[in-house]
């Protein structure tokens, strides 16, 4: 395609470079030719695979039930151009240019999905056989490592962390999560949401540590700030992840306190012409009255067509399209499906639906009478009625709420 440029507004097509190949930028590039753009688009990802979907990395991929997770899309028929195996180095947005390892890239246009990238255990790097779980590379090695039945250590107790340790209790091997915390989840759920989910990992025969810090990690063993010595063949590490936006630096376009990219309420950047969308990016949220960074995959499939329909608007004059969903994740772990909705960070009242020590049970949290946020287990209607009711605001009735043979849309006031 050709390096040439015209300006967005004009009656000639225009081009849009989106640098990021996973959810979030895969999805914007589709969006854009769903929603009728016939510019120039280029998608630029730092990997050589084929653009692929993270969640089954720690699942089926992980145990060896799926070669892959590629997209099924077919980018040739939509006119998209690939450029994989291209890490981004810098933007330059007076210059309308992303410096990229191949060389300058000029754009109308720029939607920066760069996502995030795992916050490594200090002094664990280079040591052998501490893994991280993020990229299909990373599925691959540790792989063989599930398969061969090793004593693994887990380190942080997220999300991330049990649901690998949910696979690795699966291939059978022998689990440890050391969490630096007084519970698993302590930084996504209160103390007494979180609570009933630590059993789940003795009923699936691993050990769950908690209060336990790493002070030093060495081949076959990690070392804890209470003098343990856990045996360790293999380390893996999910104590989190951070914005990919270092290479920001310098381009002048505003980060935030997370080093997240200040996105507006249409996903513009601080830089003209550059959007950011998925998980480098954090938004101003009406809903919630804060601003919000999300770091899951339904975040990364909604705001790619909130982008594209803004970038298309453009040349037409539209008023650009607000974003302000209803955050939505879902975790797999321990024979468990769990499922959250809203955010539930100003609720002021908490109620229950079921027994947290059963098989399925519902947490609620309201604002005043609206619901604003739900984690469901094993009870996926409850999060389907809930995001709908989350979404329309409406009032409901706490006593009608609590009982779990209820319908959710059956207990508004």
């Amino acid at each position: 395609m050709s390096e040439q440029t015209q300006q967005p507004g004009s009656s000639a097509p225009w081009r849009v470079v989106v640098a990021g190949a996973g959810m979030a930028g895969v999805q914007t590039a589709v969006a854009l030719r769903e929603q009728g753009f016939a510019g120039d688009v280029v998608l630029i990802g730092a990997e050589p695979h084929q653009p692929y979907d993270r969640p089954p990395l720690s699942k089926a991929v992980l145990l060896g039930k799926s070669e892959g997770s590629a997209f099924d899309v077919d980018f040739e028929a939509l006119g998209i151009e690939l450029r994989l195996g291209c890490e981004v180095l810098g933007l330059r947005p007076a210059a309308h240019e992303l410096d990229t390892e191949d060389g300058p890239v000029p754009y109308d246009v720029l939607v920066v999905a760069t996502g995030a990238e795992p916050v490594r255990l200090p002094g664990a790097e280079g040591v052998p056989g501490v893994h991280l779980l993020r990229t299909l590379d990373d599925a691959e090695r540790l792989r063989p490592v599930l398969a061969r039945r090793h004593d693994i250590v887990v380190v942080g107790a997220g999300w991330i962390g049990a649901e690998f340790a949910t696979a690795a209790r699966e291939a059978g091997c022998a689990v440890t999560v050391v969490e630096a915390a007084e519970r698993p989840l302590a930084g996504a759920l209160p103390a007494e949401v979180a609570a009933p989910m630590a059993g789940w990992y003795a009923d699936a025969g691993a050990v769950l540590r908690t209060h336990a810090r790493v002070v030093h990690v060495e081949p076959g063993a990690v070392l804890l700030d209470d003098g343990s010595r856990l045996p360790a063949d293999a380390v893996v590490v999910g104590i989190g992840a951070r914005p990919a936006t270092a290479w920001l630096a310098g381009s002048g376009v505003r980060l935030g306190a997370h080093h997240e990219i200040v996105a507006d309420e249409h996903l513009r950047t601080t830089a003209a012409d550059v959007y950011a969308v998925g998980d480098c990016a954090s938004f101003p949220s009406g809903r919630y009255g804060e601003r919000l960074l999300v770091h899951h995959w339904d975040n990364a499939l909604q705001g790619p067509r909130t982008v594209a329909r803004n970038i298309v608007g453009r040349a037409a004059g539209e008023v650009p399209a607000v974003y302000d969903p209803v955050p939505y994740f879902w975790s797999e772990q321990f024979g468990r499906f769990v499922q959250y909705a809203g955010h539930h960070a100003d609720a002021d009242t908490t109620l229950w639906r079921g027994d947290p020590s059963g098989p399925a049970w519902t947490v609620c949290w309201l604002r005043g009478e609206r619901l604003v946020a739900l984690l469901a287990v094993g009870r996926p209607r409850d999060l389907a009625q809930g995001r709908r009711l989350i979404e329309s605001g409406v009032p409901m009735n706490p006593v009608l709420l609590r009982d779990p043979a209820r319908p959710l849309k059956a207990a508004t006031a």
